[in-house]
């Protein structure tokens, strides 16, 4: 465990940060073996797109993500 955690306030910016450094690198990593093979090129590229496809996704979860919320809690029990 960490011991000096952050306070709860900050799992608004966290959580989703996590989470699109994950999803990004994955669905990056797809997108160019598909389109280019596993190659060392395409492995190459794989940082900048990562990075490219992250810098997009986090801002855009920080936004999306209290619509998600709300829409969640309208199809989920509490």
């Amino acid at each position: 465990m960490l011991k000096g955690k952050l306070p709860k306030r900050y799992n608004t910016i966290i959580m989703p940060f996590i989470l699109s450094l994950l999803m990004t690198s994955v669905v990056s990593a797809i997108s160019i073996v598909r389109a280019q093979g596993l190659t060392a090129p395409a492995l190459a590229m794989w940082p900048s797109a990562w990075l490219l496809s992250w810098a997009i996704a986090f801002p855009v979860l920080l936004l999306v993500l209290p619509v998600v919320k709300r829409l969640t809690a309208v199809i989920v029990e509490a």
